[in-house]
């Protein structure tokens, strides 16, 4: 089950909210959890099994380390265990090389652990922080448990630091006014990904399935745009889905994307984009490395070698790892020119096309694949455009438009700009309004189509 289900919307959801809210503000984070253990159960019972073995593995682990804590030798065993387990569980259910140990396991091919690359980094993260001495290790297995596994995080995080989750925790606050901005925010991602990232998903699907080495220089161009649209507004869709189930229980979390289309420089869109994943490779593999040394180029490695790693977490893929040591090298070269000005509108072209070259490895299923892609991206069919080339964009002009402009921040700006004007009262009022046809809207769609949860990249 995915947030973007007709079942989840009218059903688990409102039952969940309902119990949650009529239960004391003493037992909300137990109902939380229960719930949280059913969504995991929706998803299979042996999905269910591995969450709570996971769970309580990770919980048993920070509780020895702190035991033994005074002793590093031996607090080290339980922290190398785990964060082991940690790691070979994710590799396990993620990379092809283990494809094999799947199937003689008879684990189906289809099997998918929902955000287990998400919750592997809060384990990993906190195991590392109880190990270090920055935290003591939660002693309370409800609370510990939801930050593994609380379903409105569970999918698409964000990835936080135990602390700012305990905090988030602590400072709940359920009221009708909470619950309609997370209804509010939830609808907006549920647009994002049933009317944004299906519809480029549909036009990317299409472009895939020509020859790669016939393909139009055109109808490259189209297929690398929907793909790089559509895997925006599925994680951020996602994302901002998540964060509105959280405001309707009352947690307030922060958001994972900030418009990183609008970047002017490559260094921007980094920050903008997955921010807490980002920043969890800054904070547990960048700085400690890069505290190693004072060598400029090592640091120089030490950071490139991270954006390859953040790379590699999408894909499990030596596609991944490349797209990642792009954007890595990228941002290298960039500062080494950072006194050089650009207007804004050049900036963000030439950010937004960088990222989109850089895609195409993120979007191939080999790297043969992806320089074959570039290759007729520039021609090497020696075709610019052909008759489906002309279908295509026919048929999704107007909405690659209206997603590329979604994608921006050029309505937010404008709606900062215009200040308390009657513009602004009137967009505010309307609201409403616009969240229920936009429900609306997407319920027909699902309805018809079914449950949207054709993702174009699984983490």
């Amino acid at each position: 089950m995915v947030y973007s289900s007709l079942l989840f919307i009218y059903g688990y959801l409102p039952v969940s909210l309902l119990v949650y809210c009529a239960a004391p503000k003493k037992h909300q984070p137990l109902i939380l959890l229960l719930f949280s253990l059913i969504f995991c159960g929706m998803n299979g019972i042996d999905v269910l099994l591995f969450m709570v073995i996971y769970t309580l593995i990770n919980y048993s682990a920070g509780i020895l380390i702190n035991r033994l804590g005074h002793d590093h030798r031996l607090s080290a065993l339980p922290f190398a265990a785990a964060l082991i387990f940690d790691i070979f569980a994710v590799f396990f259910f993620r990379a092809n090389l283990f494809q094999p140990l799947r199937e003689a396991v008879n684990i189906p091919e289809l099997f998918f652990l929902p955000g287990i690359s998400f919750f592997t980094l809060s384990a990993v993260g906190v195991l590392i922080d109880v190990y270090t001495g920055h935290i003591p290790a939660e002693k309370n297995i409800i609370r510990f448990s939801l930050y593994i596994m609380m379903f409105p995080k569970l999918l698409m995080g964000p990835v936080l630091r135990y602390p700012a989750f305990e905090k988030a925790l602590d400072r709940r606050r359920v009221s009708l006014e909470e619950i309609g901005i997370g209804i509010a925010l939830f609808v907006k991602g549920l647009a994002k990904k049933i009317l944004a990232a299906d519809s480029m998903y549909l036009l990317y699907s299409a472009v895939k399935s020509v020859d790669v080495r016939e393909m139009p220089a055109l109808t490259a161009w189209l297929g690398i745009a929907a793909y790089l649209l559509c895997l925006y507004f599925t994680l951020s869709g996602f994302s901002d889905m998540g964060n509105g189930i959280s405001r309707c229980f009352g947690l307030r979390l922060p958001q994972s994307f900030n418009y990183p289309f609008s970047s002017t420089k490559l260094r921007f869109f980094g920050a903008k984009w997955h921010t807490q994943v980002i920043q969890w490779f800054r904070r547990y593999v960048t700085k400690p490395f890069s505290a190693l040394s004072r060598n400029r180029i090592y640091k120089k490695l030490i950071f490139a070698a991270a954006w390859t790693l953040f790379g590699f977490w999408y894909t499990f893929s030596a596609n991944g790892a490349v797209w990642g040591a792009l954007i890595g090298m990228g941002i290298l070269i960039e500062n080494r020119f950072s006194k050089v000005k650009n207007p804004q509108i050049t900036g963000a072209v030439y950010t937004f096309f960088t990222v989109l070259i850089c895609s195409v490895f993120l979007s191939g299923d080999s790297i043969t694949y992806s320089l074959r892609y570039l290759f007729a991206m520039i021609g090497g069919s020696n075709v610019l455009a052909d008759s489906m080339t002309l279908y295509l964009i026919k048929s999704y002009i107007v909405l690659l438009l209206i997603c590329m402009y979604a994608s921006t921040d050029l309505f937010k700006n404008m709606m900062m700009r215009s200040g308390r004007t009657r513009l602004k009262a009137a967009l505010g009022a309307a609201e409403p309004a616009v969240v229920l046809i936009l429900l609306i809207l997407c319920t027909a769609l699902m309805s018809y189509y079914g449950s949207s949860d054709t993702l174009i990249i699984r983490l």
